[in-house]
């Protein structure tokens, strides 16, 4: 399959992620424990360790791992995940997109929120919601970009690297 990224048809193909991926979306992860405030995680993971955030995520049904590769290589992954774990709120699911550093500008991103939002059209999902640690104009403009409207921002919710932080939420209808 070829897509557009970035306006160029290139051998880019999203598709579910599997136990193949696991290490490869652990580096990508822990790079953005490691250098960013992009995630509250402070510790980076093990293989091990990430192995029930995979499972937690098949493909079917509203908690998805979507997987852009190019080449074999994989360039970056989008989920959508639990909001929260009471029943009724079943039908929210939190998305996410996480690129591998080099690969961010190239619209990837879009791409996989593309492909996620498609597939989930087909779930029992209505609203999808996305947390931004801030400042992280990227990302900002990324969920803007696919209809998600601001809805508050939580003041110095999170402290990494001896730093408190604010996380903005943004909210949109599937």
């Amino acid at each position: 399959m070829s897509s557009k990224v970035n306006g160029t048809d290139t051998s880019t193909r999203v598709r579910a992620g599997t136990e193949d991926d696991l290490e490869e979306l652990t580096r990508i992860y822990n790079h953005y424990v490691v250098e960013t405030p992009i995630t509250f995680d402070i510790e980076p993971f093990t293989v091990e360790q990430r192995r029930p955030w995979l499972a937690s995520h098949p493909d079917h049904g509203p908690h998805r791992l979507l997987v852009a590769e190019e080449d074999g290589k994989v360039l970056g992954y989008a989920t959508s995940s639990a909001f929260r774990p009471k029943q009724a709120y079943s039908t929210s699911v939190e998305t996410s997109v996480y690129l591998a550093p080099e690969q961010a500008g190239r619209g990837v991103g879009s791409l996989l929120y593309t492909s996620l939002f498609e597939a989930l059209e087909h779930e029992d999902v209505r609203q999808l919601l996305a947390g931004v640690a801030l400042p992280n104009e990227a990302s900002e403009r990324l969920h803007l970009r696919f209809g998600f409207q601001p809805v508050g921002v939580y003041r110095e919710v999170g402290r990494k690297f001896g730093k408190f932080w604010d996380v903005a939420w943004f909210q949109r209808p599937l």
